[in-house]
Parts: structure tokens; C-alpha cells; sequence
């Protein structure tokens, strides 16, 4: 057994989708646009401006205060390594493996000496 010298350990992805139903709950009423927000509350609103599709402002509001609730889907996406492409060098020459884990800076590597039988040498 020796060492090479890693040079690059990459991170390979498998990217997961995961889809959920919760449920939104919005006022009967659209929020006119002379409402002012503050703080918090005025940012997360301009994005839910942003995402909305049918151009209609509302507030969401909690079930109990009798506003419209459905069921939304929701699409997640994860990304988790699941192998490293590792470049790594031994005795001047360059390898590359995909493996299961992070390297580090030295990879142990197996090194085997097999004798060369010519077809002319056997008998």
C-alpha cells in the first residue's frame, strides 16, 4: 500500500423533488392597495407579490378567522453528495476514481506487481 496526492475531490449530486400539501388560508377580501405594511411583514408581502400568478393581492390569515383555505401543493428540491470524482496523481502520473467518500489531501492506493508472460516465453 502507498499514497497519492489528491489534487481535486469533486461532490456529485443527486438532486431529490418532494412535493406536500399544505393548507393556505386567504381573507375573503383582496388587500386594497392602500394598506401599508411595515417591517417584516412589507418584505415578505412584495415577494408574495412577486410569486403570485393571477396578479390578485390577499392576505393570508389564520383558519379560525374564516378565510378561504385549499389545499396548495408545495415542491421541495434537495441536493445531497452522493460519491466525489477524485483527481489524484502517484508516482507522477494522473488517476482518476469516483468514490464514496472525501479523500482528504492522501488517498491510500494499492499497488500490485504482476509479471508479463510473452506467448513466446511459455511452454
Amino acid at each position: 500500500m502507498e499514497y497519492a496526492q489528491v489534487l481535486r475531490a469533486e461532490p456529485v449530486y443527486q438532486t431529490l423533488r418532494a412535493t406536500s400539501m399544505v393548507e393556505r388560508c386567504e381573507a375573503a377580501t383582496p388587500v386594497g392597495e392602500q394598506e401599508e405594511r411595515r417591517g417584516l411583514a412589507r418584505m415578505v408581502g412584495a415577494v408574495k407579490d412577486v410569486l403570485r400568478s393571477d396578479g390578485e393581492r390577499v392576505d393570508e390569515v389564520d383558519r379560525s378567522a374564516g378565510g378561504n383555505c385549499r389545499m396548495v401543493p408545495i415542491e421541495r428540491e434537495f441536493r445531497r453528495p452522493i460519491a466525489f470524482d477524485v483527481d489524484y496523481v502517484h508516482k507522477g502520473v494522473k488517476y482518476r476514481s469516483r468514490l464514496p467518500y472525501d479523500p482528504g489531501n492522501r488517498l491510500r492506493v494499492r499497488v500490485t506487481v504482476v509479471p508479463v508472460v510473452t506467448p513466446a516465453e511459455s511452454r
